[in-house]
């Protein structure tokens, strides 16, 4: 009997974790549906379906809201898991503490902006001869930019002086590929931190803080 209790009482905290963060846990179950959905077409059909849902420079020439949207619905390489993970430890974390609708506006302006800038700057590179014209099919899905932005963002939530530790980090992370590999893809996700940081003034006044040296002097006590 107390076993079924411990249980009931688990699948109850379980229950309330995932409804303190509805947004981030609804756009997992999608993107669990289609992960699910893309390993069950051939190579061949996955690479032509995720074209059309690409934030690519003809897609965006043509159906540019459709295909903002519909990127952010799939996940490219088809590893569900890691983003699970991810989006727990980040997405669910300023959902909570922004509430959804700002949550939601920090995701929407790093994936739609840092989409938009660097396929600018991909059909720059194609003007220049830098880059082949094939390139405007380039495939582009995901949500990456999105997850850079609220990771940057999260850093205003941990109180100084270890909040600047924690951003010298994330700009090592996204920096670094950009200065080596020079991809638009990483100019997509240095963008995106810079947006998740010019958010800002959605943070006012939603709270305290997080101390770690507060957090682990009540651990000890």
């Amino acid at each position: 009997m107390n076993g079924v209790i411990r249980i009931r009482r688990g699948l109850g905290t379980v229950a309330g974790y995932l409804r303190s963060a509805p947004g981030t846990y609804g756009w997992l179950l999608v993107l669990f549906v289609t992960t699910v959905a893309l390993h069950h077409m051939s190579p061949e059909f996955e690479q032509q379906f995720l074209r059309q849902r690409s934030t690519n420079i003809r897609e965006l020439s043509e159906n540019p809201v459709r295909v903002l949207i519909s990127s952010a619905m799939w996940i490219d390489g088809g590893h569900w898991l890691p983003y699970a993970f991810l989006y727990t430890v980040f997405h669910a974390q300023v959902e909570r503490w922004l509430g959804t609708l700002r949550w939601l506006g920090v995701c929407a302006s790093a994936h739609v902006f840092a989409t938009l800038l660097s396929e600018g700057v991909l059909l720059n590179a194609i003007r220049e001869g830098m880059a082949p014209i094939s390139a405007v099919n380039t495939l582009d899905i995901g949500v990456s930019y999105a997850l850079a932005g609220v990771i940057a963002l999260l850093g205003y939530r941990i109180a100084a002086p270890w909040r600047y530790p924690y951003l010298l980090v994330v700009f090592a992370l996204y920096g670094i590929p950009l200065a080596t590999d020079r991809t638009f893809t990483d100019f997509g996700h240095f963008v995106s931190i810079l947006i998740g940081l010019a958010c800002y003034p959605l943070v006012r006044g939603r709270g305290k803080a997080w101390n770690p040296k507060e957090t682990l002097a009540a651990l000890r006590s």
